[in-house]
């Protein structure tokens, strides 16, 4: 019987996805944050690299394995809040397709420093969204990487990614994690990889994992370039991205974890996390 696994594919899992090589009787289908957490729900997938929102929400039927996660402390730069007017003053934010957790994150932040914002649904680029009348636009993954460059670049020899602006030509970019950041002091965790609690994954599946994790991290400035050129940016901003990244679920990034879920799902059910490695 074959083991199903749901890939959630953003440059930011590249340095574990990219080289991954399945073993026996495990197969694999890419999509979207929103189309993998409805098929590991469902049962169509048995694992998937999921919005930790939603591993949070179905805690009761979910476990996350112990050691794997999509965590950043301080800037992850393609979750941003791209606005026009100051955060104190958003009135009406723009959500186009958003992952659920990046979504959470806003209202928790917006809760926290009592801004009541309205959030609607609504797709476009942030520049377009923004001309049309909205305070804020919410944008996430390859594509918010993409237009953050494009407000905030560009990169020269002469300055490093964290000297870059936050603000130009009226508009400015706040990214959610620094925001979560300072108003916790604790790490953010974006995904983790969640399983159905009646079907762990095989060993083999964890450990070809740990692998391709560690072969990844070990050739990031190849990964970068690599991925640089699909998305059209200099490759020293894809990689100064990719170390970001916190990939292994640590003590602080659970710290974080439990701290969002206790803001955002107040009522959720206990958090499972499968054997730690041997």
């Amino acid at each position: 019987m074959s083991y199903r696994a749901g890939w959630i594919h953003y440059t930011n899992v590249a340095p574990i996805l990219d080289d991954l090589v399945l073993p026996p009787r495990v197969s694999a289908v890419t999509g979207v944050p929103t189309q993998m957490n409805a098929a590991l729900l469902s049962g169509e997938v048995d694992i998937a690299n999921i919005s930790a929102v939603e591993f949070i929400r179905n805690a009761a039927t979910l476990a996350a394995l112990p050691d794997f996660s999509v965590s950043v402390l301080g800037p992850v730069y393609s979750v941003n809040l791209f606005h026009r007017v100051p955060w104190p003053d958003l009135k009406r934010v723009a959500l186009t397709a958003q992952s659920a957790t990046s979504v959470a994150l806003l209202e928790v932040l917006l809760r926290g420093s009592g801004v009541p914002a309205v959030l609607e649904r609504a797709e476009g680029t942030a520049q377009d969204l923004l001309a049309a009348g909205y305070d804020g636009v919410l944008r996430i993954g390859d594509s918010a990487l993409r237009e953050w460059y494009g407000v905030v670049g560009p990169l020269t020899e002469a300055t490093t990614m964290t000297a870059l602006p936050h603000t130009r030509g009226g508009v400015m970019v706040t990214d959610l994690a620094e925001k979560w950041f300072e108003l916790t002091g604790h790490p953010f965790v974006f995904a983790v990889w969640a399983y159905r609690k009646d079907a762990p994954p095989p060993a083999d599946l964890v450990q070809a994992m740990r692998v391709s994790r560690r072969r990844g991290i070990g050739a990031l400035a190849q990964v970068a370039e690599r991925h640089a050129e699909k998305l059209g940016l200099p490759a020293r901003v894809v990689q100064h991205y990719l170390w970001n990244f916190r990939y292994h679920l640590e003590a602080p990034d659970r710290l974080g974890l439990r701290e969002f879920a206790a803001k955002a799902v107040p009522d959720h059910a206990p958090l499972s996390f499968g054997a730690p490695p041997t």
